[in-house]
């Protein structure tokens, strides 16, 4: 679940909806894009994302271990890059020069992107630590943070395994570890979220959903007793949360179908 206006609908498809003159109201302006081999027998698409830089591509993961890059007017693929498992999530930086992906054996990849062709180059690896493999559900890029004193990536698997890394642009996206949480292994795909407004001032803080149907906040930065506030409200396990953009809502949904939207509550 994402605060974003590219659904991934079906096996394989995508489809894009721009507000109408009522800013409530959805419109499909373009039907599906990924109608051709191999999306229809991709499993799933991953994160779909509008670059940064041009808003005419977007890209996309699926199960066939590729990221597509696709020309938004037209629908047609411009260019792959291929990896060693199926991507499972997909984000990117603030340049539109950098894609981060995770895939279903806990890798994460750093990809170079030419803004103006498409063309797709990896650059770097991060490998699991575990021996056991587990899909990435997360992957996630925020352009500065108090800790890291610049761009960091946070990562979580299906084992539950909260990463966070600082990322050197300046290495093409070289990610280096910097703490890491530990919860309870997940049967659900469960994702995570960065809190950047909570943030600002001290701590670092995530947010993530649970088996258990609840909405869980954490303090990367504390050594003991991270989880800092817990939203019930659920009857079933918290798949996904997602921010609005002011970051004043915060998403949550659940394998039932059930979405909650939390709105923040004023501090004096």
């Amino acid at each position: 679940m994402e605060w974003s206006n590219i659904p991934n609908t079906g096996p394989g498809l995508l489809q894009i909806w721009i507000p109408l003159e009522c800013p409530d109201l959805l419109h499909e302006c373009c039907e599906e894009l990924a109608t051709e081999p191999p999306y229809q027998e991709a499993e799933w698409n991953s994160n779909t994302q509008f670059r940064v830089v041009n808003n005419n591509f977007l890209s996309a993961g699926n199960a066939n271990r590729e990221i597509t890059v696709f020309n938004f007017s037209t629908g047609r693929v411009i260019n792959k890059a291929v990896f060693d498992d199926a991507v499972t999530a997909v984000d990117h930086d603030h340049t539109g020069q950098l894609i981060f992906c995770g895939d279903a054996q806990g890798c994460i990849y750093t990809v170079n992107m030419n803004s103006r062709t498409g063309s797709l180059s990896r650059s770097h690896r991060n490998r699991s630590s575990n021996n056991r493999k587990s899909p990435v559900t997360t992957v996630q890029y925020r352009s500065f943070s108090l800790l890291a004193r610049g761009p960091v990536l946070l990562t979580c698997t299906q084992d539950g395994s909260l990463s966070f890394f600082s990322v050197a642009l300046e290495i093409q996206g070289y990610l280096t570890p910097r703490c890491s949480l530990k919860l309870t292994p997940r049967v659900h795909s469960i994702r995570a979220s960065f809190c950047p407004l909570l943030s600002l001032e001290k701590g670092e803080y995530i947010v993530a959903g649970s088996e258990d149907s609840n909405v869980y906040f954490y303090d990367l930065t504390r050594p003991r007793h991270t989880c800092v506030n817990k939203l019930q409200g659920h009857g079933s396990p918290v798949i996904g949360v997602a921010w609005n953009h002011g970051e004043n809502l915060l998403a949550s949904s659940d394998s039932d179908g059930t979405v909650i939207v939390w709105k923040r509550a004023k501090t004096s």
